[in-house]
């Protein structure tokens, strides 16, 4: 008796621990504004290549000349695989141009919709639930 209940008792620890991440997901509308639309050119110093986002940081220029880094949120490794990326389609180092929708709450954080490569080729970033890519 003891011993089933340890087993039951674990058996949903483990399914609730499991589920945690699916908790932490948001959608698109969720964080993202799709009338703030923004293009942004940059040199990448960063890739995050994990689920359930691949994340990219990029230093850009503002309007006064000082240098603030962009957080870019794209589909899954698996989503960008689809539409052609790679883990080597992004290197710290290379400039890069992105289309995206900035964050609801005006941080330096943005969802990636049409990406143009150091080496010219042009992908799309987003998930199926970004909603259009912005315009081009």
């Amino acid at each position: 008796m003891r011993a089933t209940r340890f087993t039951l008792w674990t058996a949903g620890a483990s399914l609730l621990l499991a589920s945690l991440p699916a908790f932490a997901h948001h959608s698109f509308a969720a964080e993202f504004d799709p009338s703030k639309s923004i293009t942004l050119t940059g040199t990448v110093t960063k890739v995050e290549w994990l689920n359930p986002h691949v994340h990219f940081y990029l230093d850009v220029k503002d309007q006064n000349g000082n240098v603030v880094n962009w957080d870019f949120e794209t589909a899954s490794p698996n989503g960008l695989s689809r539409q052609g990326w790679t883990r080597h389609s992004l290197k710290v180092g290379d400039v890069i141009t992105v289309q995206a929708f900035q964050a609801k709450d005006g941080s330096h954080l943005a969802s990636a919709g049409n990406v143009t490569l150091a080496d010219g080729r042009k992908v799309f970033g987003g998930s199926g639930d970004a909603g259009s890519a912005p315009a081009k």
